[in-house]
């Protein structure tokens, strides 16, 4: 299984970058796990917010592939403890398709991203900024499989 995320806004601040860098470089070299970035939409005052979520959407949806179960952030979704994600890891492991997670831009994830979606994952209740939203989520692949493989990382 391949893991990638595409993430919507490519500019983070360095502390974005050197934590999901340190998580990332800790996940299992057979996931092959890769960061995807879109650009964010101009956003003019006039213009729909929606227009550019949708155009966002657009290109997130170009990176897809077609047999990849695809795994939408959404405030929405399904609030997963790290022992589950990692059961739900395990799962979609087994079912052989490599996973693809998404992070919407600032004003959230296309409709139609939400609907190629297989399962929408939340991370929390709390709004969070999306530079802290991908370090969350790199560490909690990483908190998973170190769950999976009795590592010490993880000491529930």
């Amino acid at each position: 299984m391949h893991i990638r995320l595409i993430v919507v806004g490519d500019r983070q601040p360095s502390w974005v970058s050197d934590a999901f860098d340190g998580y990332a470089q800790r996940l299992p070299r057979q996931w092959k796990f890769r960061l995807d970035t879109v650009a964010t939409s101009h956003r003019s005052k006039s213009a729909d917010p929606l227009a550019a979520v949708e155009a966002e959407g657009q290109k997130v949806l170009g990176k897809v592939k077609a047999g990849e179960q695809l795994v939408v952030l959404d405030e929405h979704g399904t609030e997963l403890s790290s022992v589950e994600l990692a059961e739900e890891l395990s799962l979609w492991q087994a079912a052989g398709r490599d996973l693809c997670f998404v992070i919407g831009g600032p004003d959230g994830v296309s409709k139609s991203c939400m609907e190629r979606a297989d399962f929408r994952w939340s991370l929390s209740k709390l709004t969070l900024p999306h530079g802290l939203a991908r370090v969350l989520c790199v560490e909690q692949l990483y908190r998973a499989w170190t769950v999976s493989t009795a590592h010490p990382y993880h000491r529930a």
